[in-house]
């Protein structure tokens, strides 16, 4: 069974890359990028995190969807780097929304998961209409061979969609459809809670689909929520939280960490 699947309730820590080179904030400093992924990634292992995940935060304004190679370039080397850093499994999200290449970048650093922010159909975001290639996700993933666990967005943060559906009908086809390994439950915003009332209408269609697929809190996770959240959730990506000064683009403070980890655990 896949290792990021096989975790129980599990806490995700973030690395939020600072720009990449390409990227209009890239600061010039390749060794600067690598040290603070690493820094980044220890600190979060060190501090009880059950994973990482790697995502490309700095490289904004981001690409609606097909970065460029360069970008995919950077974001292996980082990948890999880490991944040899730490023993805790690592995921991948490349943003805005490319998933073949976080799919891509995970099977050739041995990753174990991704994140794709629009897996299925279709969201109006800064970016313009995004839409989700779920057939060519999946695909791809059996023509790499590669043991890559799908985590797919229901409503992904900072978007709207195109027209209103209902929860349940999205988490059908994203689990049904989609054929996603798990889903993720986001508030509007990087760093903004979840509704708990929607979080609880996903895992409830999850249950009465009978999947055994996690639902993972996708933002605004923190020291006081993270046991009612995980007392409904099946696990939660955590990035802003665990700053130094609770500051998206700061460092990893592994003190802070380690707080929200214990708890989580009780």
């Amino acid at each position: 069974m896949n290792d990021f699947l096989a975790l129980d309730a599990p806490i995700i820590g973030m690395v939020h890359l600072p720009a990449l080179p390409g990227a209009p904030e890239f600061a010039g400093d390749r060794d600067a990028l690598r040290e603070r992924a690493l820094s980044d990634a220890t600190a979060l292992e060190s501090g009880g995190v059950d994973a990482v995940m790697v995502e490309n935060f700095g490289d904004v304004p981001f690409y609606p969807d097909g970065v460029p190679k360069h970008t995919v370039a950077s974001m292996t080397a980082l990948v890999g780097a880490v991944s040899e850093a730490v023993s805790v499994p690592v995921g991948v999200n490349v943003l805005r929304n490319d998933a073949e290449a976080a799919l891509s970048v995970a099977a050739a650093t041995g990753a174990s998961f991704v994140r794709v922010n629009v897996h299925t159909g279709a969201r109006v975001t800064d970016q313009g209409v995004v839409t989700g290639r779920a057939h060519e996700t999946v695909r791809l993933r059996e023509r790499l061979d590669a043991d890559v666990a799908v985590l797919a967005d229901v409503d992904v943060k900072h978007s709207a969609p195109v027209t209103p559906r209902e929860t349940d009908e999205v988490v059908a086809e994203t689990l049904e459809r989609g054929l996603a390994d798990g889903v993720v439950v986001s508030g509007v915003g990087t760093g903004e809670a979840v509704d708990r009332e929607g979080l609880r209408d996903v895992v409830a269609r999850r249950d009465e689909l009978g999947l055994d697929a996690p639902v993972v809190v996708g933002s605004g996770t923190t020291v006081e929520s993270v046991a009612d959240l995980l007392a409904v959730a099946d696990g939660a990506i955590v990035g802003t939280a665990l700053k130094s000064g609770e500051e998206t683009t700061n460092p990893v403070d592994e003190s802070r960490v380690r707080e929200l980890v214990e708890a989580g655990q009780s």
